[in-house]
């Protein structure tokens, strides 16, 4: 059995608290991710490896050594490097004669591998060749897809999935617009997969909403897909699935016409009207004609006539 496998019992507080923060949360935390290096990595998967690590910290770990291993033939290193980082994404990049500058981008469940994607590097330009100002370290990312196959093809929208998990960083409770000055732009068209970076300008406009300007910032990527090992339809819907707490609870007697108005059902007991006070008028008393009436019916006494 494998030293991570077993039931460890902490001995320490450090330990306690290492292993609490390992344990499943009905919130999780942010994804983690593992950039891995192959043992034939040539100089292009490593500078993009540099360059996703830059964009992706500081929810990344980079492998600086090499690692001999094949991910489609045995994940059994990949999942022994998730337990140890304590990562469910990874990308390892690697270099042969048969696959050139290839990278393989893939995420995992309950640590063992649930889907990856292999893409070809066609062509690359740096962070550091592109000579403008960077975001700083951390900033959440804008994703936009264009392309139709992120809808029609199956393995597109895997890959889509994919890349929304791999660069969305984490979950904030609110936004401020001078925050949204990152991008990242992703376009499927003839086959390839375009991947621009640029920084969001805030020009003035002259009116309350500024201008906007995108400049490149990098990096650049030229992709094209080759092999992938995609989840089961069942294993699939199993790793989406939600706990109880996270669920919105149904609220009964709530309904909405087509214009979004919400309408509320209110179920109050029968109530007697004939108790209900009210303003004490002079044109609402009673005249001794309808007293009598609800006494017991009897006519009230004539006055003698003088």
């Amino acid at each position: 059995m494998d030293a991570l496998d077993r039931v460890v019992k902490p001995k320490t507080k450090r330990a306690k608290r290492f292993l609490e923060k390992r344990e499943p949360k009905i919130n999780e935390n942010t994804k983690n991710a593992m950039l891995i290096k192959g043992g034939n990595a040539n100089l292009t998967v490593t500078e993009v490896l540099k360059d996703i690590y830059a964009v992706k910290k500081p929810f990344a770990v980079l492998y600086k050594r090499k690692n001999i291993t094949r991910p489609f033939e045995d994940q059994t290193s990949l999942e022994f490097f998730s337990k140890k980082s304590d990562c469910s994404l990874f990308l390892f990049g690697s270099h042969n004669k048969k696959r050139p500058n290839n990278l393989i981008i893939g995420r995992m469940f309950d640590y063992h591998v649930l889907d990856m994607i292999e893409l070809g590097v066609e062509k690359f330009v740096s962070l550091k060749d592109i000579k403008n100002s960077k975001c700083p370290e951390g900033t959440k990312p804008m994703l936009i897809f264009a392309g139709d196959m992120f809808d029609v093809n199956e393995e597109y929208r895997r890959l889509k999935s994919l890349l929304i998990d791999f660069f969305r960083g984490p979950t904030v409770p609110s936004i401020r617009l001078a925050g949204l000055e990152y991008v990242l732009h992703f376009t499927a068209v003839d086959g390839k997969i375009y991947m621009r970076s640029y920084k969001v300008l805030l020009k003035k406009s002259g009116c309350k909403i500024p201008r906007i300007e995108l400049e490149e910032m990098g990096p650049s990527l030229d992709l094209v897909m080759r092999r992938t090992h995609l989840a089961s339809d069942d294993l699939y819907k199993l790793s989406l699935k939600q706990p109880k707490a996270l669920k919105p609870k149904k609220k009964k007697n709530i309904s909405h016409d087509v214009f979004g108005t919400t309408y509320g059902r209110i179920h109050m007991q029968k109530q007697d009207l004939s108790k209900l006070q009210t303003r004490k008028m002079k044109g609402l008393k009673k005249r001794p004609a309808e007293k009598s009436a609800e006494d017991g019916g009897a006519t009230p006494k004539k006055s003698k006539s003088a």
